[in-house]
């Protein structure tokens, strides 16, 4: 009898899991696995909501494989250790995963496939993640594109990946499971959480999924700017967790295109939010030095100013300028941002107040349901000027005239800021003209 252990991380699914339909279909019986990794719960960015929702969602896929026959493991410690013990346990002949492309993931993923293969288990890994991995989209001379549209482009001329079924895990009376934790809560890892979690696991991922595909997308590209109408996917902390699978939302997207032609503006704009998904981890896959460096490195010369004060009222949403304080509220109290005002937060941060990107950029991670460190680092270098923008120091976003543009009846603002026509408002923190002229100044000799 083939044993094969399936590990998850980012991929909490049975619908459209690349790794474990090959587990399933390769071999006679499949011992899923989850291992809390005490390093990445340790590190100093990691978001409570986000492990508070991912436990909630280990909870509904335990409950998921049940069903179908099986028992998912979970393990805590460090993670060569668990998952030798695990093998061992098992009786394990392979071991299958999805692809993670994050620096610390890369370097534990390849410490665990050698030691896998010292103990003479054969080691299968999966793209899942993406759609293209970051060696599928290249330039001409085989180098990796820094700059977003021509990407785009060579991305879009890629055939698309297929859509595996969900799969079923049987247990052989001869299966001998490893030994199982309980699953924890929040609050046993050692976080406290204080906003309200939205549904989790793979049924309310796809249940959202198939909401937005047939309301929201069809009006996506006029809508998906102003915060108040509340219209993009919040797709994100589902495919940041794996719930869902890339594929499935593409093909849902193009299914859409076709049933509603008019909408294909729509639907092109959403495919591109995608496009940027994967066009993020490929910068992080071939130039890792982004994680804690900007993309491009003279403008790790900046001086910025740092000031403490400053940013611990832009963490608050007191600022004085209404659209950022509601982002800011807005994510203190959901756990989550739209996408629009995330730009708008992040280019105040940096160009107001001369902030550098790398605190920011760090306050996210700690917040954010869907805290991704491709996606988020990109975002807040491209924001910042130094990431990967073709036209990128001299973009300052003016925080009244976004307010006035994307937010005109200040639905959004009363939302999260209610004070925001009294006396009780702050006063505007810093002066934006002023600002935005030391900001040139500071990325100008660069």
């Amino acid at each position: 009898m083939k044993i094969a252990v399936h590990w998850f991380r980012c991929d909490l699914r049975l619908h459209d899991n690349t790794a474990i339909h090959a587990a399933v279909t390769g071999s006679d019986a499949v011992v899923p696995i989850f291992i809390f990794d005490p390093k990445i719960l340790a590190a100093p960015d990691v978001s409570p909501g986000q492990v508070a929702f991912m436990i909630e969602c280990l909870r509904l896929l335990e409950k998921n494989i049940e069903t179908t026959g099986g028992k998912l493991i979970f393990r805590h410690g460090p993670v060569l250790d668990e998952m030798s013990a695990v093998l061992r346990e098992a009786g394990a002949q392979a071991l299958y995963y999805n692809r993670d492309y994050e620096p610390y993931a890369r370097e534990r993923d390849a410490a665990v496939e050698k030691l896998a293969r010292s103990l003479g288990v054969e080691v299968h890994s999966y793209k899942d993640s993406v759609i293209h991995e970051p060696h599928e989209v290249l330039k001409a001379d085989g180098g990796p594109y820094g700059v977003f549209t021509p990407y785009s482009r060579c991305w879009r001329s890629k055939t698309k990946p297929v859509v595996v079924p969900a799969v079923k895990l049987s247990r052989p009376a001869r299966l001998k499971y490893p030994a199982s934790l309980p699953l924890p809560s929040a609050k046993e890892l050692g976080f406290t959480l204080d906003i309200v979690l939205p549904p989790a696991g793979e049924r309310a991922a796809r249940d959202r999924l198939k909401e937005f595909a047939s309301g929201d997308l069809l009006q996506y590209a006029d809508n998906r700017d102003f915060p108040a109408h509340d219209a993009t996917s919040r797709l994100s902390p589902h495919l940041r967790l794996g719930t869902l699978s890339p594929r499935t939302v593409l093909v849902a997207i193009d299914k859409a295109s076709r049933d509603h032609p008019k909408a294909r503006r729509s639907t092109g704009s959403f495919v591109n939010e995608l496009i940027w998904r994967d066009f993020y981890r490929q910068i992080l896959w071939h130039f890792p030095h982004v994680a804690h460096a900007c993309f491009r490195p003279k403008y790790d010369a900046l001086k910025w100013e740092n000031n403490e004060k400053l940013f611990a009222v832009w963490c608050e949403g007191c600022t004085g300028y209404p659209l950022v304080d509601a982002g800011m509220r807005q994510l203190n109290t959901t756990g989550w941002m739209h996408n629009r005002v995330r730009m708008v937060v992040a280019t105040f941060l940096t160009k107001d107040l001369l902030i550098s990107w790398q605190w920011g950029e760090r306050y996210f991670m700690q917040k954010l349901l869907d805290a991704d460190l491709a996606s988020n680092n990109g975002g807040w270098q491209w924001s910042a000027g130094t990431g990967t923008d073709a036209q990128p120091w001299f973009r300052i976003f003016n925080p009244a005239s976004q307010a006035q543009k994307f937010d005109p009846e200040g639905h959004y603002i009363q939302r999260y800021v209610p004070e925001v026509d009294t006396r009780a408002y702050s006063a505007p923190i810093v002066n934006h003209a002023g600002q935005r002229l030391k900001a040139l100044a500071l990325f100008r000799p660069l």
